[in-house]
């Protein structure tokens, strides 16, 4: 495993089953390059409360930068944050943070997160949007536009939406319609900024057995000029690079042939291997 990072993790601090030592610690043993602490953003949403950080991260940064220290000269440790399109809070003094968007906004303006679980997501179709799919990837995919349009670090698990869909129970991924809105949003982002990330997170829990993002987007994503980087989204020790083995064989399919690993020196590109 030599040669790879971990930077989409998340620990007891937010959602995560494990402290970010023993994160960190995982990330070690398995011969990463580097460890990535990315805790979920404080929202202001009150179902959040629990499940995010605080507002006052003084706590998270503080056991990061012991962490850095522990492993100085072994792996280098960064400081990030996964930041909600609806945080309200800043990546101001992070090493890199993550975009991503967990919520869309309904036309009343009513926020609904589609990574729940299948029923919610159904839900929020049926009663905010008519059953029509499509209208409901629109309102998502203009979070992810406007996400993608601040240049993070890394865009993170850009479709989303399709966590529950796998066996195509809400939309065709080979639509016309769906790859289009899809694909408008993505070109929102700047591959000279941000990396997008070839997520392995729903598969480590068992909601799918293929990584995001769909391979059109990984397509479209090449032929912008963009680079990837590897993650798994891990919510515990032992998925800490989950899935990466597939990951890179998804990578390699849509035509990439290097990967980017996040270190304290910066970026860094490698050949996709395991």
């Amino acid at each position: 495993m030599r040669g790879l990072c971990s930077v989409h993790t998340h620990s007891t601090m937010c959602d995560g089953k494990s402290t970010l030592e023993e994160m960190a610690r995982a990330a070690f043993e398995v011969g990463a390059v580097s460890f990535g602490a990315s805790g979920h953003s404080h929202t202001p949403l009150p179902e959040d409360e629990g499940s995010v950080l605080p507002a006052d991260m003084t706590a998270y940064r503080k056991e990061v930068l012991r962490l850095r220290e522990e492993y100085a000269g072994r792996m280098d440790v960064l400081l990030g944050i996964e930041l909600d399109s609806c945080a309200d809070v800043t990546a101001e003094g992070f090493d890199y943070w993550i975009g991503s968007v967990h919520y869309l906004r309904d036309p009343a303006g009513r926020r609904h997160a589609v990574d729940w679980d299948q029923r919610t997501l159904e839900r929020c179709l049926r009663q905010e949007f008519y059953g029509n799919f499509l209208m409901m990837a629109r309102h998502y995919y203009d979070e992810v536009r406007r996400m993608a349009e601040q240049k993070p670090t890394i865009l993170g698990h850009v479709d989303l939406l399709a966590k529950f869909n796998e066996d195509g129970y809400f939309f065709e991924e080979s639509s016309p319609g769906y790859q289009a809105i899809a694909l408008e949003a993505l070109h929102a982002a700047d591959p000279a900024e941000t990396l997008l990330e070839i997520n392995t997170g729903a598969m480590s829990r068992g909601y799918r057995s293929i990584p995001y993002p769909a391979r059109f987007l990984l397509e479209e994503w090449r032929a912008m000029g963009g680079s990837v980087i590897l993650t798994a989204d891990a919510h515990s020790a032992g998925a800490i690079v989950y899935g990466y083995a597939q990951a890179v064989e998804w990578a390699q399919a849509a035509g990439f042939q290097r990967s980017t690993l996040l270190t304290r020196r910066g970026r860094e590109e490698r050949s996709l291997n395991i």
